[in-house]
């Protein structure tokens, strides 16, 4: 599997700045109250820009996010224009977006249906519904080779970072402690950094390991291991599968192969599907648009990270218990999804 091109990371992040001060707080939302009763056309007739959440600047919800945030204006006739913002990522996301900051986020699976069901990090069910199921989310736990850690369960006493706070790295990351049997609060030194400050504190010695849950390949992950690869390893996950398909079935088998970052082998590991969610009142005709642009437009999305390629018409229905939102009905049928 082809590296991330960094350049190109690099220049879909200028244009995230140059189209908005996306990741400063300002308000992002910039999308039409639906119609409930009126006719789904997919035509968006009046100019509007759309805010996307993402992620960490150095995981792949950030590069894709911006590059389908590039693709609106086009495949629009100029009608939408989008603006991606790095976030601290799913629960943050959802937060925000029901909040109105953003029309668009990335999460992970299994945050979508907390927040729908109104479990974990959300108190009462939150009004989010799907565009589509796009590709899977790698869980990749890296340690030190000198922090005597092989498994999860050796993570006691340990400097773990857990991922960004109110992140979905950060939910699945206590549940996979949990899973091993240690307490996510007492058990660890938590590290709650995001990927960029994770990465610094693995090659510096001021963190042992971490968990993330990204695409593969994920450039934070990539430079990592093109640059002290010699002194990290992955944790292979399956022993805990099992208990993390009993919490959701969004929990899967999954393998970092070892062309992703050109390790010595291959590594089992647990898989996450990733959804786009949006208020459940978002304009149906815009959510159509984002919805076609995310599915016409899937080589290039798949050019800014070779993950974009696990988005398919195939897998786009399978949303539930988040429900699609009757604009992604609508271009789910015309593409003819099954």
């Amino acid at each position: 599997m082809r590296r991330i091109d960094v350049r190109l990371a690099a220049g879909l992040g200028v244009l995230a700045l140059a189209v908005g001060a996306a990741g400063c707080g300002g308000q992002q939302g910039g999308a039409a109250t639906d119609d409930a009763a009126s006719e789904v056309t997919c035509e968006v007739t009046k100019e509007t820009r759309v805010g996307i959440a993402t992620g960490n600047a150095t995981g792949v919800y950030y590069v894709v996010g911006n590059a389908l945030a590039g693709q609106l204006s086009g495949a629009t006739g100029g009608k939408l224009s989008g603006t991606a913002a790095e976030t601290g990522a799913s629960v943050q996301n959802v937060e925000q977006l029901v909040g109105g900051q953003y029309d668009v986020a990335f999460s992970l699976f299994d945050t979508a249906v907390n927040a729908v069901e109104g479990k974990g990090s959300f108190t009462a069910p939150q009004p989010v519904q799907a565009l589509a199921r796009i590709y899977d989310n790698y869980t990749q736990v890296v340690v030190r080779n000198d922090s005597g850690i092989t498994s999860v369960a050796d993570m006691r006493g340990k400097r773990i970072s857990t991922g960004s706070p109110k992140s979905g790295t950060e939910v699945i990351a206590n549940r996979l402690l949990e899973a091993a049997g240690l307490d996510p609060a007492k058990d660890i030194r938590a590290q709650r950094l995001d990927l960029t400050k994770t990465v610094e504190g693995i090659k510096d010695g001021s963190v042992d390991g971490f968990f993330w849950s990204g695409g593969l390949p994920t450039g934070g992950l990539t430079d990592l291991f093109t640059t002290a690869g010699d002194s990290v390893k992955f944790v292979d996950l399956s022993q805990l599968l099992p208990k993390m398909a009993a919490l959701s079935p969004g929990y899967q088998e999954g393998t970092i192969g070892r062309d992703a970052y050109r390790t010595a082998a291959d590594t089992p590991t647990i898989v996450v599907p990733n959804v786009l969610l949006v208020r459940k009142d978002l304009d149906a005709n815009v959510a159509c648009a984002i919805t076609r642009t995310v599915f016409d437009k899937r080589d290039a999305l798949a050019q800014a990270n070779p993950a974009a390629k696990g988005i398919s018409l195939e897998k786009a229905r399978r949303t539930l218990p988040v429900p699609l939102h009757r604009g992604a009905e609508k271009a789910l049928n015309d593409l003819g999804a099954n």
